[in-house]
């Protein structure tokens, strides 16, 4: 009995300690890491998140700056007497402790998944009304990254239910990266940046390139359905380092054409959005790895400033995005969403490029910059010169621009 009214007395203390919210300086970048939803879904297991650990080391993807392994939904078994959760004995029988000391082990870190609500999306045990109880089980375990849904949420408030969390979180006292996953419903981009670190700003992504996916009463979403909201949303101004918008987990090697599948991973590092990889790491294609691991468009992706991209034309089916960079360097993306090639004639000259939003401009008639290939890894001549090519079908062309 004492240790029962020990335990409730220091969730107490916790509950009423604090009203800080998020931990800062955690994330400077977008997250990179890896999801376990998008390929297995529930078909989980601490041996498939172990081996998962081990194949970010061996294909480099830890290396590239994947650095955090996340266990979405599925994960959950009951909670004891004192309402306290614990793992699923059959799926991860060595305990979440065990499992995350292995992938610590790994120079990895971990991430786990709950609700804001009673139950998960998939049916498990959600942290409505246990929020302090699980954040200090979370520190316990040695967790790293929490994802946050929002299923089965009748009645609560967005900014009440995710702030309750972040001040759990932090009362708890082991800094936890807080993805916020509402999926825009309560236009987090508006109020998040103290209590998350990320936020969704859309429906499921699907791995499709243009389509909407029904499941009946909510669909999910094509590259390009995401990439049309995120633009339509106007939520450009509340991104920056350490808050970002998140379109939802990479598809990259799920079952698109590489075409699609290098689309998609240029326009998310235009995005400045997190780059957490849904596909089997252990079994990838070369094209897949080659896509991953592609280190010059991960820059652009984890660029400092962590600016989001902006359209800045569009011509039928070709539409032209530039992203500011820092020092001065800019990024621009010829995205073909269509089903053929098409000529790409682009006159430096004629244009300048500004962005209102972030007050930065490039003059391409006053100020010269070097071009590079970053999916070739070649220079490309500079803007001296108009650019003639060819973009193929439902891909880009993507540049770094460098004032000389």
């Amino acid at each position: 009995m004492k240790k029962i009214l020990s335990i409730v007395a220091l969730v107490l203390l916790f509950a009423g300690a604090t009203q800080a919210q998020k931990f800062e300086g955690l994330l400077t970048a977008p997250p990179m890491g890896w999801n376990s939803w998008n390929k297995f879904q529930c078909d989980i297991n601490e041996d498939m998140i172990r081996e998962m650990a081990d194949a970010m080391v061996a294909t480099g993807l830890r290396d590239a700056g994947y650095q955090y392994i996340v266990i979405d939904d599925c994960w959950h078994g009951e909670r004891d007497s004192l309402g306290f959760i614990q793992a699923h004995p059959e799926r991860f029988p060595s305990g979440m402790k065990a499992l995350a000391d292995y992938v610590h082990a790994q120079g990895l870190k971990i991430g786990i998944y709950s609700d804001a609500g009673n139950t998960t999306c998939a049916g498990y045990p959600g942290s409505r009304g246990y929020e302090y109880q699980d954040a200090l089980t979370y520190a316990s375990w040695g967790i790293d990254y929490l994802k946050y849904d929002w299923c089965d949420t009748e009645g609560l408030s967005g900014v009440g239910a995710y702030t309750t969390m972040s001040e759990a979180l932090k009362a708890a006292g082991r800094p936890i990266v807080f993805s916020l996953c509402d999926w825009g419903q309560n236009e987090p981009w508006t109020w998040a940046k103290e209590v998350g670190h990320l936020w969704r700003t859309t429906g499921d992504i699907y791995n499709c390139w243009d389509c909407e996916h029904s499941h009946g009463d909510w669909s999910s979403w094509g590259i390009l359905k995401i990439l049309d909201m995120h633009r339509e949303f106007e939520i450009r101004e509340y991104q920056g380092p350490g808050h970002f918008n998140d379109p939802d987990m990479l598809q990259v090697g799920n079952g698109m054409s590489v075409n699609e599948d290098r689309a998609h991973f240029a326009i998310w590092a235009m995005l400045s959005a997190p780059l957490m990889a849904g596909n089997d790491i252990r079994n990838m294609s070369p094209e897949t790895h080659a896509i991953l691991t592609n280190g010059e468009v991960i820059a652009v992706n984890q660029d400092p400033l962590a600016i989001q991209g902006f359209r800045y034309a569009a011509e039928g089916q070709l539409e032209t995005w530039f992203k500011p960079l820092s020092e001065g360097r800019w990024a621009v993306m010829f995205l073909n969403r269509g089903d053929e090639d098409l000529p790409l004639k682009f006159d430096w000259q004629a244009h300048k490029v500004v962005d209102e939003v972030f007050d930065r401009e490039a003059d391409f008639a006053t100020q010269t910059y070097n071009l590079r290939n970053v999916w070739t890894h070649k220079d490309a001549g500079n803007t001296k010169k108009a650019l003639k090519g060819s973009v193929p079908a439902r891909d880009v062309l993507m540049f770094v621009l460098d004032p000389k």
